[in-house]
């Protein structure tokens, strides 16, 4: 019994000391991009549209996509893939056009997959279409992350 005690105490202690989980991409719905990321229907007090205002704490990607585009789901596993590289650094969304027609009206989408990338400061990015992997992870470092070619090689 005490050995068994042992075990258990071991596994525990052994799982605290693991690094917290990786992030995965989280869906998101119209309500929660505008707690999350950005209240387009805040407005001034003058009654005009409101600035970019980001509201998360690390840079952020929004996927927004249907589940029978065929280009969506080739770019699925590269951005399950990517919000694991840049677990702790980036926070990537995903964007059902199909459930979230608001969202996807705010933001004129109407081809899809279209990314935006959303840095801490300034304007975000919205792009059409299926990138290469690896042009993600340049405007990922640079644009998010602001580090120059090169200077980083953890990715």
């Amino acid at each position: 019994m005490k050995r068994m005690k042992f075990i258990v105490f071991a596994f525990c202690a052994w799982l605290l000391s693991m690094p917290l989980a990786a992030e995965d991409v989280v869906y998101i719905t119209t309500e929660q991009f505008r707690e999350r990321v950005f209240d387009y229907k805040a407005m001034k007090q003058d009654g005009s549209a409101p600035d970019w205002n980001y509201r998360g704490d690390k840079p952020c990607i929004i996927d927004f996509y249907t589940t029978w585009c065929g280009p969506c789901r080739k770019l699925a596993p590269i951005m399950e893939e990517l919000s694991q590289t840049y677990c702790g650094e980036v926070v990537f969304y995903k964007a059902d056009t199909e459930r979230e027609r608001e969202l996807a009206y705010v933001f004129g989408i109407n081809s899809i997959p279209q990314v935006l990338y959303v840095p801490m400061e300034g304007k975000p990015m919205l792009l059409k279409g299926l990138y290469p992997k690896e042009n993600i992870i340049q405007i990922i470092d640079e644009f998010l992350l602001g580090k120059k070619n090169g200077t980083d090689t953890n990715h």
